[in-house]
């Protein structure tokens, strides 16, 4: 897999407040190694959408990662609100994540993540044109 970043990315993980850099670059390493293992992708495009980290597949939905000053001791991943991700995550991972609407998994400062559900979900969303027309999108 090619991993093609742009460049002002790094000065959004940069500038991240200490206390979040390492949750944030557990998230980015989580998607990129995810991408790797998922032979259907070629290239993960990193890059900044609505200023936040983002990571677009070919067949995929947009996939981001923030950090906000408003809520200081969490942080999320969000998905295209408008997919059936979100939605399907509750319903096989209610007991792993804690979700905003339609549009996140919110993780919280000492959160042990669940890895593995996380790659699931994310594998979901960087193939979710692939898997949409699935019941539980392939899960």
């Amino acid at each position: 897999m090619k991993l093609k970043t742009n460049k002002n990315v790094a000065t959004i993980f940069n500038n991240y407040p200490e206390h979040i850099k390492n949750e944030m670059a557990a998230l980015r390493a989580l998607i990129i190694e995810t991408a790797n293992e998922t032979k259907s992708i070629d290239v993960l495009e990193e890059t900044l959408k609505w200023g936040e980290p983002s990571y677009i597949t070919k067949h995929g939905s947009t996939l981001r990662i923030d950090w906000k000053p408003k809520t200081p001791n969490q942080y999320a991943m969000y998905f295209q609100c408008t997919s059936r991700l979100v939605s399907t995550f509750k319903s096989i991972f209610k007991n792993y994540f804690e979700f905003e609407g339609t549009r996140a998994i919110i993780f919280q400062l000492n959160d042990e993540i669940p890895k593995e559900p996380l790659k699931l979900c994310i594998k979901t969303a960087l193939t979710y044109h692939k898997v949409k027309h699935l019941p539980t999108l392939g899960i």
